[in-house]
């Protein structure tokens, strides 16, 4: 999956916006909080669950991520999954932010 295979697919998710930080990194983010980064180290880091965390790393194509140790996040090489994987995981992890925010926000973009 390219970067733009990757922003295609993030922004494709409902209230999703996206800005540039840490180094040229492309954040993606809902509500404010951030569910995926790419470009950091060359990869698609994302947020998982405890479960998916070490389906992924133990004998997966991921890693942990660098710079964020706690909470489940990986990290895959971009040409390290099908496509399909990498949008399945970028939607999973935008689920799992959007579902720690408030009811109120989630009302507000449109998520409850």
């Amino acid at each position: 999956m390219t970067r733009e295979q990757v922003e295609a697919a993030a922004m494709g998710l409902q209230a999703t916006t996206k800005v540039v930080q840490w180094g040229g990194s492309d954040v993606y983010k809902v509500g404010g909080k951030v569910f995926a980064i790419c470009g950091l180290r060359g990869g698609l880091s994302f947020k998982v669950s405890e479960i998916g965390f070490v389906a992924l790393t133990e004998g997966g194509p991921a890693r942990q991520a660098p710079y964020l140790h706690k909470g489940s996040w990986v990290i895959v090489d971009l040409d390290g999954a099908p496509d399909e994987d990498m949008a399945d995981w970028l939607t999973n992890a935008h689920a799992l932010i959007a579902a720690k925010l408030t009811k109120v926000a989630r009302r507000e973009l449109g998520l409850a």
